[in-house]
Protein backbone atom coordinates (compact mmCIF):
# COMPACT_ATOMS: atom_id res chain seq x y z
CA UNK A 1 0.00 0.00 0.00
CA UNK A 2 1.36 3.68 -0.65
CA UNK A 3 1.17 6.27 1.65
CA UNK A 4 -2.28 7.99 1.33
CA UNK A 5 -2.65 11.48 1.99
CA UNK A 6 -5.80 13.58 2.12
CA UNK A 7 -6.50 17.46 3.50
CA UNK A 8 -9.70 18.68 4.91
CA UNK A 9 -11.41 21.81 6.15
CA UNK A 10 -13.36 21.50 9.49
CA UNK A 11 -16.52 23.87 9.76
CA UNK A 12 -18.12 24.87 12.93
CA UNK A 13 -21.89 23.30 13.55
CA UNK A 14 -22.87 27.23 13.79
CA UNK A 15 -21.11 29.66 12.10
CA UNK A 16 -21.27 32.21 14.48
CA UNK A 17 -19.00 35.74 15.01
CA UNK A 18 -16.38 35.85 17.48
CA UNK A 19 -15.20 32.26 17.12
CA UNK A 20 -11.94 31.98 19.20
CA UNK A 21 -10.33 30.68 15.36
CA UNK A 22 -11.27 31.43 11.95
CA UNK A 23 -10.20 28.07 10.61
CA UNK A 24 -9.07 24.08 11.41
CA UNK A 25 -7.84 22.34 8.66
CA UNK A 26 -6.79 18.91 8.86
CA UNK A 27 -3.66 16.76 6.73
CA UNK A 28 -4.19 13.06 7.19
CA UNK A 29 -1.29 10.32 5.76
CA UNK A 30 -1.66 6.61 5.99
CA UNK A 31 0.78 4.69 5.51
CA UNK A 32 1.45 0.67 5.66
CA UNK A 33 0.88 -0.80 8.48
CA UNK A 34 -1.72 0.43 9.80
CA UNK A 35 -0.17 3.89 10.93
CA UNK A 36 -1.88 7.09 10.83
CA UNK A 37 -0.71 10.61 11.14
CA UNK A 38 -3.26 13.51 11.60
CA UNK A 39 -1.79 17.02 11.72
CA UNK A 40 -4.19 19.71 12.99
CA UNK A 41 -3.93 23.33 12.26
CA UNK A 42 -6.36 25.97 14.28
CA UNK A 43 -5.50 29.70 12.48
CA UNK A 44 -6.77 32.79 13.16
CA UNK A 45 -6.65 31.87 17.15
CA UNK A 46 -8.04 35.33 19.27
CA UNK A 47 -7.10 36.02 22.88
CA UNK A 48 -10.73 34.20 23.34
CA UNK A 49 -9.44 31.21 22.67
CA UNK A 50 -9.09 28.87 26.32
CA UNK A 51 -6.30 26.45 25.91
CA UNK A 52 -5.39 24.55 28.46
CA UNK A 53 -1.83 24.25 29.92
CA UNK A 54 0.69 21.22 28.90
CA UNK A 55 0.90 18.62 31.16
CA UNK A 56 2.55 16.06 29.82
CA UNK A 57 1.70 13.14 27.73
CA UNK A 58 -0.72 10.55 29.55
CA UNK A 59 -4.23 9.23 29.33
CA UNK A 60 -7.17 11.25 30.55
CA UNK A 61 -11.03 11.33 30.19
CA UNK A 62 -13.28 14.13 29.45
CA UNK A 63 -10.70 16.16 27.49
CA UNK A 64 -13.79 16.91 24.95
CA UNK A 65 -15.53 19.10 27.36
CA UNK A 66 -12.17 21.95 26.41
CA UNK A 67 -10.28 22.16 23.35
CA UNK A 68 -9.20 19.59 21.51
CA UNK A 69 -9.39 17.55 18.74
CA UNK A 70 -10.73 14.30 17.87
CA UNK A 71 -10.62 11.30 15.16
CA UNK A 72 -12.79 8.40 15.19
CA UNK A 73 -11.72 4.99 12.94
CA UNK A 74 -14.09 2.92 11.69
CA UNK A 75 -13.21 -0.15 9.54
CA UNK A 76 -15.58 0.06 6.81
CA UNK A 77 -18.30 -2.49 7.03
CA UNK A 78 -18.21 -2.57 10.79
CA UNK A 79 -20.54 -1.16 13.21
CA UNK A 80 -17.98 -0.92 16.05
CA UNK A 81 -15.32 2.35 16.20
CA UNK A 82 -12.42 3.47 18.25
CA UNK A 83 -12.32 7.71 18.81
CA UNK A 84 -9.33 9.46 19.68
CA UNK A 85 -9.21 12.77 21.79
CA UNK A 86 -6.15 14.75 21.88
CA UNK A 87 -5.07 17.52 23.84
CA UNK A 88 -3.28 20.69 23.39
CA UNK A 89 -2.04 19.83 27.01
CA UNK A 90 -0.59 17.07 25.34
CA UNK A 91 -2.82 14.55 27.59
CA UNK A 92 -4.92 11.61 25.06
CA UNK A 93 -7.90 9.19 25.61
CA UNK A 94 -8.93 6.39 22.92
CA UNK A 95 -11.95 4.09 23.32
CA UNK A 96 -13.26 1.19 21.69
CA UNK A 97 -17.01 1.32 21.00
CA UNK A 98 -19.35 -1.62 20.00
CA UNK A 99 -21.78 0.12 18.26
CA UNK A 100 -23.03 4.04 17.90
CA UNK A 101 -22.33 5.26 21.56
CA UNK A 102 -22.20 1.49 23.29
CA UNK A 103 -19.97 -0.94 24.99
CA UNK A 104 -16.96 2.10 25.45
CA UNK A 105 -14.13 0.65 26.88
CA UNK A 106 -10.20 2.14 26.82
CA UNK A 107 -8.71 0.88 23.71
CA UNK A 108 -4.90 0.13 23.72
CA UNK A 109 -3.77 2.33 21.25
CA UNK A 110 -1.28 4.87 22.50
CA UNK A 111 -0.81 7.72 20.52
CA UNK A 112 2.22 9.73 20.08
CA UNK A 113 1.71 13.81 20.25
CA UNK A 114 3.45 17.23 19.54
CA UNK A 115 1.97 20.31 19.93
CA UNK A 116 3.53 23.60 18.12
CA UNK A 117 2.19 27.44 19.71
CA UNK A 118 2.86 29.82 17.22
CA UNK A 119 1.22 33.58 17.49
CA UNK A 120 -1.75 32.94 16.04
CA UNK A 121 -1.84 29.05 14.88
CA UNK A 122 -2.00 25.95 16.94
CA UNK A 123 -0.59 22.87 14.97
CA UNK A 124 -1.01 19.45 16.69
CA UNK A 125 0.32 16.37 15.50
CA UNK A 126 -0.47 12.87 16.38
CA UNK A 127 0.77 9.57 15.38
CA UNK A 128 -1.59 6.10 15.67
CA UNK A 129 -0.43 2.69 15.25
CA UNK A 130 -3.72 0.27 14.50
CA UNK A 131 -2.30 -2.83 12.80
CA UNK A 132 -4.84 -4.52 13.51
CA UNK A 133 -6.57 -2.38 10.96
CA UNK A 134 -3.86 -2.32 8.66
CA UNK A 135 -5.81 -4.01 5.28
CA UNK A 136 -8.81 -2.98 6.03
CA UNK A 137 -11.03 0.50 4.18
CA UNK A 138 -11.06 3.25 7.16
CA UNK A 139 -14.13 5.38 7.53
CA UNK A 140 -13.22 8.51 9.82
CA UNK A 141 -14.87 11.00 11.51
CA UNK A 142 -12.21 14.59 12.11
CA UNK A 143 -13.59 16.72 14.72
CA UNK A 144 -12.96 19.52 17.34
CA UNK A 145 -14.02 21.39 20.00
CA UNK A 146 -12.71 24.87 20.60
CA UNK A 147 -13.42 26.28 24.04
CA UNK A 148 -13.87 30.25 24.33
CA UNK A 149 -12.55 31.74 27.77
CA UNK A 150 -15.82 32.51 28.65
CA UNK A 151 -16.70 28.72 28.77
CA UNK A 152 -18.60 27.93 25.20
CA UNK A 153 -17.62 25.23 23.26
CA UNK A 154 -17.70 25.45 19.72
CA UNK A 155 -17.77 22.32 17.45
CA UNK A 156 -16.00 21.57 14.29
CA UNK A 157 -16.46 18.91 12.35
CA UNK A 158 -16.35 17.98 8.18
CA UNK A 159 -19.50 17.54 8.37
CA UNK A 160 -22.77 17.26 10.44
CA UNK A 161 -25.56 15.82 10.80
CA UNK A 162 -28.65 17.57 11.87
CA UNK A 163 -29.80 18.64 15.07
CA UNK A 164 -26.87 18.82 17.66
CA UNK A 165 -23.26 18.15 17.15
CA UNK A 166 -23.06 14.26 17.23
CA UNK A 167 -19.26 13.47 16.97
CA UNK A 168 -20.40 9.64 16.91
CA UNK A 169 -23.42 9.54 14.89
CA UNK A 170 -23.03 7.28 11.16
CA UNK A 171 -23.24 10.68 8.70
CA UNK A 172 -20.45 11.96 10.73
CA UNK A 173 -17.66 9.36 9.55
CA UNK A 174 -17.63 11.45 6.05
CA UNK A 175 -14.32 10.56 5.08
CA UNK A 176 -12.85 7.08 3.50
CA UNK A 177 -9.30 5.52 3.29
CA UNK A 178 -8.57 2.67 1.58
CA UNK A 179 -6.65 0.00 2.95
CA UNK A 180 -4.32 -2.85 1.51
Amino acid sequence: MAVKVMHCALLPFVQTPGLPVSTIDVTLNRSPGGRLELTYRAQGMTPDLCLPEVAGPARADELWRHTCFEVFVQEAGQSGYLEFNFSPSTRWASYRFDDYRKGMVPADTIPELSVVLEPDTLTLTTRLSLPHLADSDWRLALCAVVESVDGTCSYWSVTHPAGKPDFHHPLSFALTLSGG
